[in-house]
């Protein structure tokens, strides 16, 4: 027999099976967000505090983009041919941008980011890093075989360009500027290209570049430098590039004083006013940003950013692509992706521990059974014995979740609690800390499979064998269940109809519900029970078969003859007995009609053949009766499972029907 689907019920049993959460290891509360810039390149990046902008050069566009906090564009200057270097003014009025491009720097006024001023800084100089110090404006040019620091005076009624201020040190590429937060009249710079490390501290109080430090010749393995940045108190310089950890150098002669833990290799830093170093890293497959605290040498937070492209590693932090907010806690990443556009990440919390909640719970588990919940809070910055956890279960019965109260967190940062399971199918449980002046808030979750208590269903007439068209009750039983009592009775006809529900309802007291079919086909009649949160779906079928419809009419006789108590049409030889055999119609079918002569004492069979059924269900055949005249005859039709041209009916043999013929 044909069997299908469940329609309603088989829906039910997955809902109830399936738990109202998917279940994850841990989440933090975090607003971290990110948008798509319009920019196919990343050349540099500030911050304006003033009007809460941020500015991010295009090399390959040749373009400044200037957008709000969230990354939407506000303003955009074009026409800078491979632009690079930014640097605000003290003020915020001004930014500063070197176009290599063009061979000049030019100023921006930051509401409008229209140009304002354009200073030359000489025929094939390629100025590509700018700082402003001591009054002027200093830049970085040059190629990857020598590189040399400019300024221009702009205090007069023309700007004043000095090239070649350090040609001695020699820079690899033009080299990265940086003033220094404490001293107005203090710069250093670094190679920016990978065939010398060399790191420079300048006074420029008397308007040249005096350097006054320089990194010894036995630290030039360490390659170009990325980016570079002052602690807020100018006593140390942190620079970012090639290997896996950001240098930490003394400013009074620039010896390597420590560093900080990052990932190969260091493309960007930044730090706070208050000393929070942010260590960047260009790492596809590793983190990206290395928060750490002032005075701290492990880092509190860490960021790996999500692919975008279509690489198969995560996105690439831009060199010079961290900043912070100013006056405010908020960080600011761009990264790049190959096949996507760079993106303005906007990091709320970056110095806030983020905990990492690990819950474990047995893989199955039987309802109203006891079963224990286990896990764990990490936290760069430790949780202490006691702190509160609290505790959600998520089933069918309370899919929005019910709480289970508080737990606390024990002196090894782990957790675990007894808890009895009211629900069947997938339940979820989400352990939470709410966070506090230091960490974040975060939860975690785990799902285990309860099994539901099986349902003692039946239902009778299984094995049946009854004739077309008779009406039959079948009734079906459930046994104890939780809340669910109700009850679905299908048909499911073998052959190409359809599948029906033939009573939806509950049970009686008893446990019953019955319903009636008249039965045309072979059926299956299967009763569901659609199980609750403690009872688990169940489904009892019958197998019941129905006898094909059938008759058989013999016409054409002139008379009736009786012999030995059984009536025989009687026919003369010259007419042809006609035979109408019916069954219920189905498409294909045929009938069986056999032919049998009384003979020595006994019916002898004389021959058996199918005849094709028409549209109503009728076959109409003669019997020659020429030379027939003194014998007797009987016929029968007959419809033979599968025989007959289908299985949908069970085989049923009509009566004979006696005939015989005389002259």
């Amino acid at each position: 027999m044909r069997k299908r689907t469940l329609s309603a019920a088989t829906s039910l049993a997955v809902l109830f099976s399936s738990a109202a959460l998917v279940a994850g290891t841990a989440g933090h509360a975090a607003a971290d967000s990110s948008k798509v810039l319009p920019v196919s390149s990343v050349g540099d990046m500030v911050v304006d505090g003033v009007h809460q902008r941020v500015f991010i050069s295009d090399p390959y566009l040749g373009k400044v983009v200037a957008t709000d906090y969230a990354g939407t564009v506000l303003a955009t200057a074009d026409g800078l041919p491979g632009v690079t270097g930014l640097a605000l003014s003290g003020d915020a009025g001004s930014l500063y941008a070197a176009v290599p491009g063009a061979d000049v720097v030019v100023s921006l006024e930051t509401q409008t980011v229209t140009e304002t001023a354009r200073y030359a800084t000489g025929e094939g100089t390629d100025p590509q890093h700018v700082a402003l110090a001591g009054g002027k404006i200093w830049f970085g040019y040059g190629n990857g075989d020598h590189g040399d620091i400019g300024s221009i005076d702009v205090s007069g009624a023309e700007p004043v360009v000095t090239l070649a201020q350090d040609a001695e040190t020699n820079y690899s590429g033009a080299p990265r500027l940086v003033a220094s937060p404490t001293d107005p009249n203090s710069i250093a710079a670094a190679s920016s290209y990978h065939h010398r490390f060399t790191v420079g501290l300048y006074d420029v109080t008397a308007g040249t570049a005096s350097r006054t430090a320089r990194t010894a010749d036995s630290v030039s393995n360490r390659s170009m430098i990325n980016d570079l940045a002052f602690t807020p108190d100018g006593s140390r310089l942190i620079t970012a590039g090639a290997g896996n950890r950001h240098f930490v150098w003394q400013t009074t002669d620039l010896a390597e004083v420590g560093g900080y833990a990052s990932d190969y290799h260091g493309a960007a830093v930044a730090v706070a006013p208050d000393g929070t170093v942010a260590a960047g890293s260009d790492s596809s497959y590793g983190k990206d940003v290395f928060v750490y605290r002032p005075g701290a040498t492990t880092s509190v937070r860490q960021y790996d950013f999500p692919g975008t492209g279509t690489s198969s590693g995560g996105d690439d932090l831009a060199n010079g692509g961290l900043a912070w907010e100013p006056g405010g806690s908020r960080l600011f990443a761009v990264t790049t992706a190959y096949g996507a556009s760079p993106r303005l990440h906007v990091l709320d919390t970056p110095t806030m521990s983020a905990p990492t909640v690990t819950v474990q719970v047995p893989a199955t588990s039987p309802v109203l059974k006891p079963l224990t919940v286990t896990g764990t809070v990490t936290a760069s910055v430790p949780l202490p014995a006691g702190t509160p956890l609290t505790v959600t279960r998520y089933d069918v019965d309370a899919p929005q979740g019910k709480a289970l109260g508080t737990r606390t967190l024990g002196a090894n940062g782990s957790f675990s609690f007894a808890d009895t399971p009211t629900a069947g199918g997938g339940v979820t449980y989400k352990v939470a800390y709410a966070g506090d002046a230091e960490h974040e808030g975060a939860s975690g979750t785990a799902k285990v499979e309860v099994s539901r208590n099986k349902a003692a269903l039946t239902l009778d007439r299984n094995g049946l064998n009854v004739n077309f068209n008779t009406p039959v009750w079948y009734t079906a039983t459930l046994g104890p269940t939780y809340k669910n009592r109700e009850v679905e009775i299908w048909a499911d006809p073998i052959g190409p109809e359809p599948k029906k529900l033939l009573r939806r309802g509950p049970v009686n007291a008893e446990g019953k519900f019955a319903a009636q079919l008249k039965m045309t086909r072979d059926t299956w009649v299967s009763v569901n029970f659609a199980g609750d949160s403690r009872t688990a779906p169940a489904e009892a079928r019958s197998a019941v078969y129905t006898r094909a419809g059938q008759t058989t009419t013999l016409s054409r006789h002139y008379t009736w003859t009786k012999i030995g108590g059984t009536s025989y049409q009687t026919y003369r030889q010259t007419a042809d007995p006609m035979i109408a055999a019916w069954h219920n119609s189905y498409p294909g079918r045929s009938t069986r009609l056999d032919l049998q002569i009384w003979y020595g004492g006994a019916w002898q069979h004389v021959a058996s053949d199918y005849f094709q059924l028409n549209a109503n269900g009728m076959a109409y055949v003669t019997v020659d009766g020429d030379g027939a005249a003194g014998y007797r005859f009987r016929v029968r039709s007959a419809y033979i499972d599968t025989a007959s041209g289908d299985n949908v009916n069970t085989t049923v043999y009509g009566s004979w029907k006696y005939f015989n013929f005389t002259r």
